[in-house]
């Protein structure tokens, strides 16, 4: 009787500390990541004229249109949680992560989700991360991803747009307004155009090494293909002004 109670004993001292072991692991590894995030959220009254201005490192930009008179700005702080102080001046909501945190080693992401007025000039930027912009109708809209990440614009009614990116996709969705200019550019990935059918442009489409370019219903035009790699033209008066290259990539029409 003796012997059985002291292995008993051994048996259950081991599984006690097993089981302590386990809890220290996960607070240790689970616990600093569930409070490595941090919050920022402010609003701005907009008037009649208003241009949004920022710039990130790393992390994801998304601008939406809405039907009120402020711009609403929230994001989401990785560790180590960069700084924003966004600066307004002349109707300019400026927010810059890179310059306001100069001099400080590594930055982590930064989430931002923004709310404007629909008649908001759009420029946008980052290092690495993806860019998306909805809903928007002013006379401006640039993105630009200076490394990799992908660009999505849609429901646009802007009489220009700029997309440009390293590595990543493009998807435009949008109208193409008389007298308005539009450019894509990409170093490699999908640019994709979708656009009204009733819509007039000057074309310069560009893909020299894949020479994948394909204009769907806007091929009737008056297009000149080349040798594949350029298609210079024009589709119905011609009013507008489309540039788009891809080094290493397709590109392609869709109608709207």
């Amino acid at each position: 009787m003796i012997l059985r109670s002291k292995l008993r004993l051994r048996l259950i001292g081991p599984a006690k500390t097993t089981i302590l072991l386990s809890v220290v692991f996960f607070f240790a590894f689970f616990a600093p990541e569930a409070s490595a995030q941090k919050k920022f959220a402010r609003s701005f009254p907009a008037g009649q004229s208003v241009r949004l201005s920022l710039m990130n490192r790393t992390g994801t930009v998304s601008v939406e249109g809405w039907d009120r008179s402020e711009i609403s700005i929230t994001a989401t702080l990785e560790a180590p949680a960069a700084n924003i102080t966004p600066n307004t001046s002349g109707g300019t909501i400026d927010i810059n992560v890179v310059r306001d945190n100069q001099g400080r080693g590594e930055v982590g992401n930064v989430n931002f989700v923004v709310r404007v007025p629909f008649n908001t000039v759009v420029d946008i930027e980052t290092r690495i991360g993806n860019l998306m912009v909805s809903n928007v109708r002013s006379g401006l809209v640039r993105a630009y991803i200076s490394s990799e990440g992908d660009i999505t614009l849609t429901n646009i009614a802007a009489s220009a747009v700029s997309a440009e990116n390293g590595l990543g996709d493009i998807f435009f969705d949008g109208e193409v307004h008389e007298g308005g200019t539009y450019r894509f550019s990409s170093m490699s990935g999908r640019i994709n155009l979708r656009i009204p059918f009733t819509s007039s442009f000057r074309l310069v489409a560009t893909a020299p090494s894949t020479r994948n370019i394909s204009l769907g219903a806007f091929s009737g035009g008056d297009m000149n293909f080349g040798d594949g790699r350029r298609v210079l033209g024009k589709f119905g008066t011609g009013s507008a002004t489309v540039t788009i290259t891809n080094k290493r990539g397709s590109i392609a029409f869709l109608t709207r």
